[in-house]
């Protein structure tokens, strides 16, 4: 396995390559002769980049065809064309590809600084119009080696993803060549797609299994052809809590609210999944359907067996499938499909919530599930129990009932809960789960956590770390502003690593278009320093704010209901 990063400019072409399975380091300057004895030696090996999918791998087949690999960074960088498109023979070179980068996208100097690593950038200007000298040259092998070192850290924290993607293939006889692919992509191959167009996108209806009640209004918007427009939604109020409907998934949710007593987590089993088979909606653009419903029941027989590991390539390819089925540029693109599969699973749920009103108070309503508050009585549960079993029946879906002990909720996508056995689940942006490559405002999460869980003041949290890292606050200058200002001094760095400072000297960190047009980062302090060298041992200086986070920790909390 070969980890590589390029560095192209006007005159001058560089990679740093490190081989991690003969433990050496290749570092290449503008020697096509050198890159194709190291590309011959390692053709059939995997190699892998960071954002290598859409960029280097096009300035690696390039070189190779004797192109100018210039002009293929500004056709994809500066033109922001896919590299594909530059050269047909770009298709006759073998390389095995995997892409490390996060999906959704996250920079990998953002990542750096989650880590905690040092974020100083190359002074060496990519537009830079002459060739380089010898000790730019050197400062740019020295930051390339960063990185390269740096993507196979990330590697390493996303090793699952591409142990899942080699299960994948492996499972299913798939080409190697396939590693470069995403989820949904290795989806459509194992489901053996064929790319076709539709001209059916609307042609919609709500199955017949589905009783609306007092709720058929809603089902009627999605039939009127006024309202087929995926920029439109309905707001209507269910069982007393506003919600909102749309061609993604319906939402909706009591905020700022706390709980404790007896609530149901209904969960409808694999629901997409589900639908497609049971309704016969799976993606028309599979030559092979039947082998969706085989790994469909292949992924029930695992779970049951309780063999967890086992089960989870086939899961990964019945949720991919369903997303992918939107997705134009993916082979098992077909949105009526796709439509019935999200309208019909939305009014399912709708259907559930009718027959529920006046039994239960609800809390929350998402795509796959309700949760629902009950008097603790055997009598409450047994009439939800019966609710939920007829329409079972009817709808030909699964429900899991789990109980709840606790819960605080700002809204639909941000909440904790404590289940009946212990366990703690945890949804949105203040309170999710960090990783060692998602690690902003750590203390904050910490501090939220630990006071609704077990009731630890927030004072206490924030006043007793002693570690800089968990107050890191991580900002990337997007292409549309040009410099960074702080304290009056200009910086055209990308990414910085911010904290809270008491000095009354420090000012704020402002993203520019002009030194008249300036804004503030968003969550970032009035008064601010940063720090962007290696944090990971630093400790917290006195000039560190504690106050600022105290003060967040607090107004996030009473999002949440809690004062």
């Amino acid at each position: 396995m070969l980890f590589y990063d390029f560095e192209v400019f006007k005159h001058d072409w560089l990679v740093v390559v490190i081989d991690m399975t003969n433990k050496k380091e290749h570092v290449i300057i503008n020697s096509k002769v050198e890159l194709e004895a190291l590309y011959e030696a390692n053709k059939y090996d995997i190699w892998v980049g960071f954002n290598s999918r859409h960029y280097d791998q096009y300035i690696l087949k390039g070189i190779l065809c004797g192109f100018d690999p210039k002009k293929i960074n500004d056709w994809i960088i500066l033109k922001g064309k896919a590299g594909w498109q530059y050269s047909s023979l770009f298709n006759k070179v073998q390389l095995n590809n995997y892409d490390t980068i996060p999906n959704p996208p996250i920079g990998l100097k953002t990542l750096e600084g989650f880590m905690g690593n040092d974020i100083k950038e190359t002074e060496v200007p990519f537009d830079i119009d002459r060739p380089l000298t010898p000790e730019e040259i050197e400062q740019t092998v020295f930051y390339c080696r960063h990185d390269v070192e740096q993507t196979i850290e990330v590697f390493l924290e996303r090793i699952n993803i591409f142990n899942s993607s080699l299960e994948l293939i492996k499972l299913f006889n798939l080409p190697l060549s396939c590693i470069g692919k995403t989820e949904a992509q290795l989806t459509a191959e194992i489901l053996e797609c064929s790319k076709k167009e539709w001209a059916d996108e609307w042609d919609l209806y709500i199955f017949d299994t589905v009783k609306l009640g007092k709720y058929q209004y809603i089902g009627d918007w999605f039939l009127n052809s006024d309202n087929q427009d995926y920029t439109k939604s309905l707001t209507a109020y269910v069982c007393g809590v506003e919600h909102t409907f749309g061609w993604g998934g319906l939402h909706g949710a009591i905020s700022k609210y706390y709980f404790k007593g007896l609530i149901i987590h209904v969960d409808v089993r694999s629901y997409y999944p589900s639908i497609l088979i049971m309704y016969e909606i799976m993606s028309r653009a599979s030559n092979n359907p039947k082998k969706y419903t085989d790994i469909y029941h292949k992924r029930l027989q695992l779970k049951k067996e309780g063999k967890k590991k086992e089960q989870e390539p086939y899961k990964k390819v019945l949720n991919a499938a369903s997303g992918a089925m939107k997705d134009k540029y993916n082979k098992l693109y077909d949105p009526r499909n796709n439509n019935l599969m999200c309208i019909n699973g939305q009014l399912m749920l709708l259907d559930l919530l009718d027959k529920l009103d006046g039994h239960c108070e609800l809390i929350q309503s998402n795509t796959d599930g309700l949760i629902l508050g009950i008097p603790d009585t055997d009598e409450a549960f047994e009439m939800i129990d019966d609710i939920c079993w007829e329409w079972e029946q009817r709808t030909h879906m699964g429900l899991g009932l789990d109980v709840i002990t606790e819960i605080w909720q700002k809204d639909v996508n941000n909440y904790v809960w404590i289940d009946e056995h212990g366990g703690i689940e945890r949804k949105g942006a203040y309170v999710k789960e960090l990783s060692k490559i998602d690690y902003d405002l750590p203390i904050i999460n910490e501090a939220l956590v630990k006071r609704m869980i077990h009731n630890v003041p927030i004072e206490t949290t924030i006043g007793n770390c002693k570690d800089l890292i968990k107050f890191q606050k991580i900002v990337k200058l997007s292409s549309k502003y040009k410099f960074v200002m702080h304290n009056n001094v200009k910086s055209i760095n990308k990414c910085y690593r911010v904290f809270a400072s008491n000095n009354p000297h420090d000012g704020k960190i402002y993203k520019c278009k002009s030194k008249e047009k300036q804004d503030k980062f968003a969550n970032t302090p009035d008064s601010c320093f940063f720090f962007n060298e290696d944090i990971t041992s630093a400790k917290i200086p006195d000039n560190l704010d504690k106050q600022w986070y105290i003060n967040l920790a607090n107004k996030r909390l009473k999002d949440y209901g809690v004062n």
